[in-house]
């Protein structure tokens, strides 16, 4: 049994712009991102997706334009750096070819085959047919008849704002809850950058129509990717930055500006300061890597089944590429990655934190791929009621998790064992039922035969939408799941 691993590698530093990019140049359903970004229910911005070149190659450029109301200067250089930038001997190799722009306002009639898997030729002229009832001249502007009146003109939206829009977007749940989940690391950072909370951050950049944009299409393409390719995990070694100063909504801030600074720690990314002058690693992409990543190393050896480039927008010495791969790693290194990486046990006894306040830790230890997080009621000294929490995960994840309870709970002292564990061959499916595809986990029982697990989100979101019992969902994946298997 094979493993596909999604290699971020972002030597050139990362955005939120150039992940889309990567992967929609590794194979994400364009039209499944256009129908996400149509749902915006915001006006201003209107995307665009073509062809650069950046150091002489072909690379996906992925724009979010947005209109003079509601510009924010992202990739305005002089904005940015001021009067330094010019001493830089920049290549601005940033030769736009975008074919089509798409407005946000219409349904596309798409007729082409999505052949992206892996045979990446880069011959692709995106010459999307659109039958439209209305006239164009091919500059559409997000003309969106929408009630909609989240920020029009203003770029300050809380999470509050964030959620009320997400909640109306045209994504899986699985997309929904990973945007969801990079929106609260930016709060997080923004927070603790400005000694507010994450509920009372008012966003500026990150807030702005083109970061919604770019998050939302980041986890749209993502999920698709993970769910058709199969991806089981995300390794990004490094993230580049560079040094200097930035201009950005606050002033002017030193690079790393802290949201970086803070995401980073608390994600554990590994940051390398390079001697180039810019800012390298975004909010945006910082918070992209830290929702996706699981790991900083990639396995010894693996063969690579596709690769996608994406451009970014800012004209630097070194050019602004984030390249996606997709790894398949054959058994025999998996079972060698897995010795190499031991699991063990975390446990700490807690009695003076709230359920709002464990849940919420619950959360972060499983985005940070915890292997498992469970509670015990226990009584502890002078009979005070309190829970033990334990925490299963790899060895490399073992300072992030400590670093979660040590910040998040009352705790002072953890303790840590080495645990052996036996485990069934697994492997995650896609089972086709009469409600839909299924995601489930297959694995291969002692006697040699296989049992289906359904995921519990993918069963959620067919029997939500054909209105009919989890229960029945549930069995029919299942038994679907086995069939031919």
């Amino acid at each position: 049994m094979k493993e596909r691993i999604l290699y971020l590698e972002c030597a050139s530093g990362i955005s939120g712009d150039m992940t889309v990019g990567a992967l929609l140049d590794l194979g994400a359903d364009r039209d499944v991102l256009l129908r996400a970004l149509n749902s915006i229910p915001a006006e201003g911005f209107s995307i665009r997706i073509g062809r650069a070149s950046k150091a002489g190659l072909d690379c996906c450029d992925f724009s979010v334009d947005m209109d003079a109301a509601h510009e924010n200067h992202d990739h305005d250089m002089a904005y940015l750096y001021g009067h330094e930038h010019h001493e830089h001997d920049h290549e601005h190799d940033h030769d736009h070819e975008h074919d089509h722009d798409h407005d946000h306002d219409h349904d596309h009639d798409h007729d082409h085959d999505h052949d992206h898997h892996h045979d990446h030729d880069h011959d692709h002229d995106h010459d999307h047919h659109h039958d439209h009832d209305h006239d164009h001249d091919h500059d559409h502007d997000h003309d969106h008849d929408h009630d909609h009146h989240h920020g029009h003109h203003h770029e300050h939206r809380g999470m509050a704002e964030i959620r009320e829009i997400l909640a109306q977007v045209d994504m899986t749940p699985e997309a929904h809850e990973l945007a969801l989940r990079i929106f609260g690391i930016l709060a997080r950072a923004e927070a603790k950058a400005h000694g507010t909370t994450p509920e009372q951050v008012h966003f500026h950049e990150v807030g702005a129509l083109d970061s919604i944009a770019d998050i939302v299409a980041a986890a749209v393409c993502f999920e698709d990717l993970r769910t058709r390719e199969g991806i089981t995990r995300v390794a990004i070694p490094f993230l580049a930055e560079g040094q200097g100063t930035v201009r950005c909504a606050h002033g002017i801030l030193p690079v790393p500006v802290p949201a970086v600074t803070h995401i980073t720690a608390e994600a554990g990314l590994r940051l390398r300061i390079g001697e180039m002058h810019g800012e390298f690693v975004t909010p945006t992409g910082a918070a992209i890597a830290a929702a996706i990543c699981t790991d900083h190393r990639l396995p010894e050896c693996f063969t690579i089944l596709g690769t996608g480039l994406g451009a970014g927008k800012r004209a630097y010495e070194r050019p602004s590429i984030v390249r996606a791969m997709l790894l398949e790693v054959p058994e025999e290194e998996r079972e060698e990655s897995a010795a190499e990486d031991p699991v063990v046990l975390l446990e700490t006894n807690i009695d003076d934190c709230t359920g709002e306040v464990l849940g919420y830790v619950m959360e972060r230890l499983f985005e940070e791929n915890a292997l498992d997080v469970w509670y015990t009621p226990i009584f502890m000294k002078k009979n005070r009621p309190a829970w033990k929490l334990s925490v299963l995960c790899r060895e490399s994840v073992r300072e992030t998790a400590e670093r979660i309870l040590f910040t998040e709970t009352t705790t002072i002292g953890i303790r840590r064992v080495p645990v052996e564990r036996s485990a069934l061959e697994r492997e995650e499916t896609t089972a086709q039922t009469m409600w839909g595809p299924v995601r489930v986990k297959l694995c291969r029982l002692p006697d040699g035969s296989r049992k289906a697990y359904p995921e519990y989100d993918s069963v959620r979101a067919a029997a939500k939408e054909a209105g009919v019992p989890f229960s029945a969902v549930f069995a029919e994946a299942a038994a679907a799941g086995t069939i031919g298997r």
